[in-house]
């Protein structure tokens, strides 16, 4: 999935999720064979129809993109609920540079492509700016993830292998 159509195809079914009041995804990373999200939702059962949904839309593309059919995702994904400025400060940096826990190399200095890194300005340090469109993700509203996860300051951009 992260090959350059198949990225932009994920990103663009997270834009189309904008439209709903009660779920935002507010940064991803898109791995090879899985997706990290930071979301905000307002309750579990509303997340659980939201990254139902969400995964259905996702499929579709792909699919259609690989010209092939059939399932996609697991029926299953794991949430875990943040409750800490910590907690969403940590999630960040994972999310964000998860890429290279996965071997993937980068170029110095910039986020991975194939997540939120390039919209996030939360980076420690200089990051090398490249052309970016408009953020196609919802702005966080929660204080955690809007602000409070910032108390423990910026977050370092990992360097690829």
């Amino acid at each position: 999935m992260r090959r350059r159509r198949a990225c932009a195809v994920l990103v663009a079914a997270f834009e189309s999720m904008r439209v709903r009041e009660d779920f935002r995804i507010v940064h991803f990373s898109v791995q090879s064979n899985h997706v990290h999200l930071l979301c905000e939702a307002r309750d579990r059962r509303e997340l659980a129809r939201a990254i139902q949904s969400l995964a259905i839309r996702i499929a579709k593309r792909l699919n259609a993109l690989w010209e092939r059919a059939g399932r996609l995702f697991a029926d299953r994904y794991r949430d875990r609920i943040l409750r800490s400025p910590r907690e969403v400060r940590n999630a960040l940096g994972y999310v964000l540079n998860n890429a290279v826990h996965h071997g993937v190399r980068l170029v110095r200095g910039e986020p991975d492509p194939c997540s939120s890194g390039q919209w996030f300005d939360g980076w420690r340090g200089r990051v090398r700016a490249f052309e970016r469109s408009p953020n196609p993700l919802s702005r966080a509203r929660t204080w955690l993830l809007s602000i409070g996860w910032s108390r423990h300051g910026p977050i370092e951009l990992a360097v690829g292998r």
